[in-house]
């Protein structure tokens, strides 16, 4: 498959899957990355240089807050991310939309 096609229709769908993944708890950088490589079966194995300007615009559009632990002990300080109620209820407008989306792809994919 053509990488350059590959890129851009995965970069359509990670902030979704981003907010998808705080919907529950709060979760830091690596933590983000290690489970959305792992639920998709390595499909999206997103870098450090992806995601985080990916956190940093749902930060500015107000779909998340972070905020930093203390170090304890061997610990280093961590960046957790947490969605916000904007970032729910956006999440809930972008599962709509995904849905019907990929239902209208899927019927133009498989129409004959």
């Amino acid at each position: 498959m053509n990488q350059k096609y590959e890129r851009q229709m995965k970069k359509g769908v990670f902030e979704i899957l981003v907010l998808k993944l705080l919907e529950k708890e709060e979760k830091y950088g690596y933590q983000l990355i290690s489970e959305l490589r792992k639920k998709s079966d390595g499909m999206f194995a997103m870098k450090e240089g992806t995601l985080y300007p990916i956190l940093y615009r749902l930060e500015d559009d107000g779909l998340v807050i972070s905020k930093w632990t203390e170090a304890k002990g061997k610990e280093t300080s961590r960046k957790y991310y947490f969605i916000t109620e904007d970032g729910r209820k956006v999440l809930s407008e972008l599962k709509k939309l995904w849905f019907g989306f990929e239902q209208k792809v899927s019927e133009i994919l498989g129409g004959e």
